[in-house]
């Protein structure tokens, strides 16, 4: 039975190409085809591989002479197999001769069946209609999947920008509670992410790990949640009892962080923890909690550091107001809020300027 092609298929083509140097030949395998198929003609070898690369997907099916003027069959067969097309188009050899040589690399090649001339209009019909019927289902096939797949790629991002919300949520909550905006941790993140993508700091990571980390810097603070309202809110000099305990907030962010399971199989956590245990740690070992000092402190870590400080003091704050520009870069350098490695000091002054951007407002 033929094929009774659903025109409503966007991915049904229905076209069938006929190439052949003989008019009479293209004649008889028209009417045969026609009644079914729409069909197209060539006169020759390279004007039917021309028709072909124009727009693969126009014909369901190639019916291909061999001995013809200007390129022949093989000769058609070997462009279309060095373009990877014979796997995409079925193309059957239709002559009335064929040598074994050429028949065996016409099979090699990837040609779907060799039907000797003269045709019996049922056979050819049928065996061609067979095979047509197998393309255009694994056509549909391959469509539905990269359609799914598409879809399933497009409802992962949702489920990773909704995660991304509520992590930001949720550290912007806090630096309300900290009389903040909810700016900070977002420049926070963009300073980080401009510092791995335009230095030698991000030397050896992914698109992909630079983009998590990026995203963990926004945690940094989570602990502060910890932290009683009068501390955290305090616009005077805290005490001493009173910064021992604001300085829990490192150890108390990464307790949060273990205690949410969802985010041990996401790609941030390894850094979230890091980051939030480790961020006031300095290059010399009188940071906090663990007073590590030079490599012990995870790159990552130490890029959040400086870019809290230099946040930290380029805005105004509870208990100060914002500093000018070249006083926050005169006190990083200076040591004032901790000593840094000084191969990140190198990199970080050297984009300062640009850094500098993200404070306009501020001036």
């Amino acid at each position: 039975m033929p094929i009774v092609v659903n025109k409503d298929d966007e991915f049904v083509s229905d076209m069938i190409l006929i190439v052949d140097d003989d008019e009479i030949n293209r004649g008889i395998l028209d009417n045969i085809f026609s009644p079914y198929y729409s069909t197209d003609e060539a006169e020759n070898g390279r004007v039917g591989l021309e028709k072909i690369l124009a727009d693969p997907s126009k014909y369901c099916a190639v019916l291909l002479d061999v001995m013809m003027p200007e390129m022949n069959g093989i000769e058609v067969l070997r462009n279309l197999y060095d373009r990877g097309l014979l796997s995409k188009i079925p193309v059957f050899l239709i002559t009335a001769e064929v040598s074994s040589d050429s028949l065996h690399e016409a099979y090699h090649l990837g040609v779907m069946d060799v039907i000797l001339k003269p045709v019996t209009p049922y056979i050819v019909l049928r065996r061609i209609n067979s095979i047509v019927e197998l393309f255009r289902a694994r056509k549909r096939l391959d469509n539905r999947v990269e359609k799914q797949n598409a879809e399933l790629l497009e409802n992962a991002k949702k489920i990773i920008a909704l995660n991304q919300g509520m992590i930001e949520a949720l550290s912007t909550a806090i630096e309300f509670r900290n009389g903040e905006s909810g700016e900070h941790v977002r420049r926070i993140r963009d300073i980080t992410g401009f510092l791995l993508r335009n230095t030698e700091l991000g030397d050896g990571l992914s698109e992909t790990e630079i983009e998590n980390i990026a995203i963990a810097s926004i945690m940094h603070d989570v602990g502060k949640i910890a932290i009683p309202d009068n501390i955290l809110g305090k616009p005077g000099k805290l005490t001493p009892e009173e910064f021992e305990i604001m300085k829990t907030h490192t150890t108390q962010g990464g307790l949060l962080l273990e205690k949410i399971p969802q985010l041990h199989d996401n790609g941030i956590y390894e850094y979230a923890y890091d980051i939030a245990r480790h961020h006031h740690e300095r290059w010399n070992g009188k940071g906090y909690p663990d007073g590590l000092k030079g490599d012990e402190i995870s790159m990552w870590a130490q890029i959040v550091s400086i870019a809290d400080v230099y946040d930290a003091l380029s805005c105004k704050r509870v208990y100060k107001d914002a500093f000018p520009r070249e006083k926050v870069v005169q006190m990083i350098k200076d040591g004032e809020c901790g000593v840094f490695n000084p191969k990140l000091l190198e990199c970080f002054f050297r984009v300062e300027e640009e850094l500098s951007k993200l404070y306009v407002k501020h001036e």
